[in-house]
């Protein structure tokens, strides 16, 4: 479990150059409830700041997780230390497949918290200046592997060592890998997005709708 605090950089576009992705591992029990509609809701977590709400949080962005796994496997190509937190990832996971989890997927999280999968991770430039890694966003992109992000489906407190159970798995295909290459490198894949149905981020739901009305199906 990661929470941010609001700190002031030189590289984010936030009109008062403050952002809260540099997320650090905590110990102690942490709320999650549903923050509210984007633009007005932060971040699911109590305690984390979430500073660009035009980008970031809100309901369907509530949780941010990213794999151990991918986060090792980074570490292995960048030849550096990539510590909990550092893709500014609410959770980091161990043994599950972030980006290949379906989108409307459930997790059940310690004993009360259940979250649903909605959508990848898109990079910006404030995530590439906070790695210091030039090229990053493409490099990212390229990859594939963005992790996920999470509404809150049932609110309560989870604590870094809960477990994590899959509860339930819906009857699809569509990845939050697919999801991810649909938005950015391969829109022809946006019209098969629509089998997630409303479990799927409104924002992807919508340009897979507007692709099919300008291409059909």
């Amino acid at each position: 479990m990661n929470l941010g605090r609001a700190k002031t950089v030189t590289y984010t576009d936030h009109p008062d150059g403050v952002t809260g992705i540099d997320k650090r591992p905590v110990d102690e029990p942490v709320r999650v409830t549903a923050p509210g509609p984007k633009g007005i809701g932060a971040s699911g977590l109590a305690g984390d700041a979430v500073c660009h709400t035009r980008h970031h949080g809100g309901d369907d962005q509530a949780v941010y997780a990213v794999a151990r796994e991918d986060l090792d496997a980074w570490e292995r190509e960048l030849g550096r230390t990539l510590t909990n937190g550092s893709f500014g990832e609410n959770l980091t996971t161990e043994g599950l497949d972030v980006s290949g989890a379906l989108i409307g997927e459930r997790w059940r999280i310690g004993r009360d918290v259940v979250l649903e999968v909605t959508s990848g991770r898109i990079p910006c430039r404030t995530f590439q200046s906070h790695l210091g890694e030039p090229g990053w966003v493409k490099r990212f992109t390229q990859r594939g592997a963005p992790g996920a992000y999470l509404r809150v489906i049932t609110p309560g407190e989870v604590r870094a060592s809960d477990p994590i159970e899959i509860a339930h798995r819906p009857d699809h295909d569509v990845t939050v890998a697919v999801q991810f290459r649909a938005v950015t490198t391969e829109r022809a894949l946006l019209p098969r997005l629509l089998a997630a149905g409303g479990a799927l981020h409104p924002e992807s739901l919508e340009a897979a709708r507007k692709y099919m009305q300008r291409h059909g199906s």
